[in-house]
Formats: C-alpha cells, structure tokens, sequence
C-alpha cells in the first residue's frame, strides 16, 4: 500500500452516505460547502421532474428528496450534488423541481401565494422567493417558475399556471401591465416581445 490518499471516485454509493450523513432531514447547508468538483456521474432531472441515474429512472422518493437536499445551482449556471467532500453535475432538462399545489390568503397586495413542490418543498412567494414568468418557445406562452432555495427553481405545472392566471389583475386601473401580487411585492406576467 502507497501513502497515495486520493479520494475515490465519486458514485452513487458515496453520495449517499455523504449525504445521510449531513444532518437532519430538509435541505443541507450546501451554500457553505466547497468540495472538489469530481465529475458527471449520470444524474438527471427531466423536465417532467424525474430524476435519472444513468438513464434509469430512480423511483424510491425517499432517494429523490434526500439528494434534492444537496442540490446546488452555481453562478455558473450548472446545478450540482455538493457534499461536504465532493461536487458532482446534475443535467436539469428546464427546472430541478415542479411546483404542484398553491395556496392563496388574502388579496390585493396582502395576498400571500404559497406553493409546494413535488418533492414537498412549501415556499410563499415574497421578495426573497421571486415568481418570474419566461417565454415558452415559439407559441409565446409563459413559464411560471418560482425560487425555492438558493439558485434552485420550480417550474409551475399547467394546473397550477391556470390558477395563476385566474388570479391575475392589473397592475394599476388602466395599466397594460398584468400580474400577481404576493407578499406586498408585484410579479409582472406581461414581458417584452
């Protein structure tokens, strides 16, 4: 034996024990975290929320939340597992997560939105939990995302964008501008062409 002590390559196996190890359930501290960057090793996320490793689908939700709790999205754009130890890719076809239910209290400029994820993230949108509205292709519809942590997104789901639209207003009597309001901030929907 060498007194070589390279780090092993980095797997399935070592993430998960890296990150069971990261404490208790919910999201990780991965902001604070700046572990070497070890590679791709075949983790995805389809645009319909399905996480794959290798092209396979992994389909335990206890697995899918556990390494949605050590998801990164860095000023690079490129989203990550990060551990304490090691940073892997992750490939996200359009956003890490789906936001799948909205509650709403109240109305006008007190109204309060609140949605939770499919992997059970609840975030109320505010000034630090934007809503933003995107174009969708060549049709010129609009994408609903919402900031549910850090870099990380959740991309509305049609049912969901429905109930938004339902709660659309002007912005101000006479206004072109249309949006929602949520937590005393205004989130237009009318974008530029």
């Amino acid at each position: 034996m060498t007194g070589n002590s390279a780090a092993p390559s980095p797997g399935l196996e070592g993430l998960l024990q890296a990150a069971r190890e990261g404490g208790a359930a919910g999201a990780r501290p991965v902001e604070k975290w700046n572990p070497p960057y070890c590679g791709d090793i075949g983790m995805a996320i389809r645009r319909d929320g399905t996480w794959t490793y290798q092209g396979s689908p992994i389909g335990r939700i206890g697995l899918v939340k556990l390494f949605a709790s050590i998801l990164r999205k860095d000023a690079d754009g490129r989203t990550y597992l990060v551990t304490p130890a090691e940073k892997v890719d992750v490939a996200v076809e359009d956003a890490p997560f789906l936001a799948v239910e909205m509650a709403v209290e109240g109305e006008g400029a007190a109204q309060r939105l609140t949605f939770r994820t499919n992997l059970d993230d609840v975030v109320t949108v505010d000034a630090e939990h934007p809503l933003r509205f995107e174009r969708s292709g060549p049709d010129g519809g609009l994408k609903p995302y919402v900031q549910v942590r850090g870099r990380l997104e959740a991309l509305c789901t049609r049912a969901v964008y429905a109930e938004l639209v339902d709660l659309a207003v002007d912005r101000a009597e006479g206004s072109d501008e249309v949006g929602v309001w949520s937590s005393g901030t205004w989130f237009t929907m009318t974008l530029e062409r």
